[in-house]
């Protein structure tokens, strides 16, 4: 019964996470003050997007720690596959917050609020160049481990959801377009709930031991039928 062992954690992806959880708390704060002082839901919304990934990072950090346990006698197979409950539990949190921020758009573009353009912009550019920035250091590690893998795509959406961003407040800037805001919340409330999908499927395909995508089940258990001195083959199990 083959099986795929996650790459093992490295002290250099530890301190990249780290760093990473460090700019994204940063920004976050940086962004709910700066949304809420311009009344800009759009900026709230990419300050809550981020502060997700501040703790999807975070989690992914003490889930990378724990991962390198030896096994024992209780936990036989090891500690690797917390990854994959940390990546669902990301997965959750991340779609709940993505259901929320539309609900709020919804109601505010009923009633569009003033904005101030300047503030929404400088600080959606900050926000894009830490998405980049944190997007990098995890880039590494997203190569051996669903559950980092998660946070990088979450820190792609997020370079994504800040362009969204800036262009909703050049468009108020310029032409006092007020929906502007709401329906940039809307674009990031749909990226946040595209990556939930994305990353809580994978991560649930994990623990359910789904065979991994890029084997065929069927293709493995004909080259192991061919083998030397093997006369039948039954129940084969990929994971």
């Amino acid at each position: 019964m083959p099986h795929d062992h996650a790459a093992p954690a490295s002290d250099a992806d530890t301190r990249r996470l780290g760093v990473a959880v460090a700019l994204n708390l940063g920004l976050t704060l940086a962004q709910l003050i700066g949304g809420v002082l311009a009344g800009s839901l759009a900026l709230v919304a990419d300050a809550l997007h981020n502060l997700s990934d501040a703790v999807s990072l975070l989690v992914a950090l003490v889930a990378r720690r724990v991962a390198r346990r030896p096994a024992d006698a209780r936990m036989t197979f090891g500690y690797g596959r917390i990854e994959a409950v940390a990546a669902l539990v990301n997965s959750t949190t991340l779609a709940v917050l993505g259901l929320w921020l539309l609900a709020e758009a919804g109601r505010r573009a009923l009633d569009p609020a003033p904005v101030e353009g300047w503030t929404v912009i400088a600080l959606a550019a900050l926000a894009l160049a830490v998405d980049a920035a944190t997007a990098a250091l995890t880039a590494r590690g997203a190569r051996g481990s669903v559950n980092i893998r998660a946070a990088f795509l979450h820190n792609l959406g997020d370079a994504l959801a800040s362009l969204a961003v800036i262009v909703s407040g050049a468009l108020i800037l310029l032409y006092d377009w007020r929906l502007a805001d709401p329906l940039a919340t809307v674009l990031v409330s749909g990226m946040i709930l595209a990556m939930a999908w994305s990353a809580g499927r994978e991560a649930a395909g994990v623990l359910m031991l789904g065979a991994p995508a890029a084997l065929d089940a069927a293709e493995v258990a004909r080259d192991l039928a061919r083998l030397p001195g093997v006369a039948g083959l039954h129940h084969v199990h990929l994971w």
